[in-house]
């Protein structure tokens, strides 16, 4: 399959699955930059205004198995309403906030938002689209929101000139009633997928039984054991599915570790180095603007090659960017390390999501998925807790250093658990050329 009929593909699910996620990520764009602000506005200091834009991690945190709780019992598409709905009355709170312990509550509501709208926009898409195409449609999910995320600083700034600080606000409601439209025309996949499959769909390895085994016996990847799976309570998921959450679910944690001290030190390094908070702010902005170049193509290597051939890369890149940003400094050195950084984010694009999407069982995925996104953001939290330890007792270099070591130690960690669940990887070389070949009247995907 080629990039022109990869994207034809994607094109049926296009505005149900991409649009609200792209709107939202511009509301939540807008306010990240401005709630430290508003709290200060509202009489907190720096260390409380500090803890209140950790509160929208902290809420994502909370959020995370309940979400999939209540993607299991409303759907994908109804959950996704109700994430919109938090997000605008998150939203309204933060607008109307007479004090820092509104504001607080409000951030701490559009965290649970934000959990909610993930989960279920990626168990969504996971049912949406093909094994062939998972990764490319999950990067591409990953990517509309870091257009999103970099889009949104930019509304809220407008929105801020014309009517002052909480004009973010209103355009995080504002972006938040939009997704709600859009969602609201979308179908909950109880039906066929949006997308028709070339074969049989391929169910994912069984995650109780085995970590390091596959029958690839499907058309399309591994399959589990004829037993099906019964869906489960969220708590007796996480008990069912303990091995692969410790196992490949450390990886991801440490990938996701990696991920969030990036964005912690690049602007702590840069102020350390003398940079002016215009000049600060440019990195932050150029690196962005890297990030959000490769997902894509990322997506379209891991259907190919197989996960490991972005999640590997994305990890070394990262591990020699913090290496490298320990011996750099004024704007231009810094800035070249911090697009090295933001380069190795961009190829590891959606990795996190298809690697979920890979071990989900068919029964029970949106429970699975809520506990595979609790090991994702508890590594995104740990990063800047590292960070803040560290410099604590040594220096941000030697912080710098240990994500280097980290990320190193999370490739071998996903290059040690990720074969046995990689569909791509298990998938016998006969049934890749002849799933599509010409005597089944569809084209090769030999032919690239």
């Amino acid at each position: 399959m080629n990039e022109r009929s990869g994207l034809r593909d994607l094109a049926p699910i296009a505005v149900p699955a991409y649009g609200p996620t792209l709107v939202g990520a511009i509301g939540t764009g807008a306010v990240l930059p401005v709630i430290a602000l508003s709290a200060v506005e509202l009489g907190a200091g720096v260390g409380m205004a500090a803890l209140l834009v950790a509160l929208l991690g902290i809420g994502q945190l909370i959020a995370d198995l309940p979400a999939g709780a209540l993607a299991a019992r409303l759907g994908e598409r109804r959950a996704l309403m109700l994430a919109c709905g938090l997000e605008f009355a998150g939203g309204l709170g933060a607008l109307v906030a007479p004090n820092v312990l509104v504001l607080g509550a409000s951030v701490l509501v559009i965290g649970f938002a934000a959990a909610v709208f993930g989960l279920a926009r990626q168990s969504w898409l996971t049912a949406a689209v093909p094994v062939g195409l998972r990764a490319r449609a999950l990067s591409t999910l990953g990517g509309v929101a870091r257009i999103g995320m970099f889009i949104g600083p930019f509304v809220g700034a407008l929105a801020i000139t014309l009517i002052g600080i909480r004009g973010a606000y209103l355009v995080d409601m504002i972006a938040a009633v939009a997704a709600f439209a859009l969602v609201a025309g979308t179908r909950d996949l109880t039906g066929p997928p949006a997308i028709d499959r070339a074969g049989p769909p391929a169910d994912p390895v069984d995650t109780v039984d085995t970590v390091d085994t596959v029958d690839p016996s499907g058309p399309a990847g591994p399959v589990r054991p004829a037993e099906p799976e019964r869906g489960d309570g969220v708590l007796r998921a996480l008990v069912r599915h303990r091995r692969v959450l410790g196992t490949l679910g450390v990886g991801v944690l440490l990938l996701s570790l990696a991920r969030s001290g990036r964005n912690t030190i690049i602007p702590l390094w840069a102020a350390a180095s003398g940079l002016s908070a215009a000049q600060v702010s440019l990195v932050v902005g150029i690196a962005g603007a890297v990030d959000m170049l490769l997902f894509y193509p990322a997506g379209a290597v891991m259907d190919r090659r197989g996960r490991l051939a972005v999640a590997l890369p994305s990890l070394a890149v990262m591990s020699a960017g913090f290496v490298l940003l320990t011996v750099m400094h004024g704007f231009v050195p810094v800035l070249l390390a911090a697009m090295l950084l933001a380069l190795g984010n961009g190829i590891g694009a959606g990795v996190v999501m298809t690697l979920g999407a890979d071990a989900a069982p068919a029964a029970g995925r949106p429970q699975f998925l809520a506990g595979w996104r609790l090991m994702a953001d508890s590594g995104a939290a740990l990063g800047p807790a590292l960070i803040a330890v560290v410099t604590a007792v040594a220096t941000l270099a030697w912080a710098a250093v240990l994500l280097a070591v980290l990320s190193v130690a999370g490739g071998l960690w996903l290059r040690r658990y990720v074969p046995a669940l990689d569909p791509v990887i298990a998938r016998p070389a006969d049934q890749v050329s002849q799933r599509r070949s010409p005597r089944h009247g569809r084209r090769s995907t030999r032919t690239r």
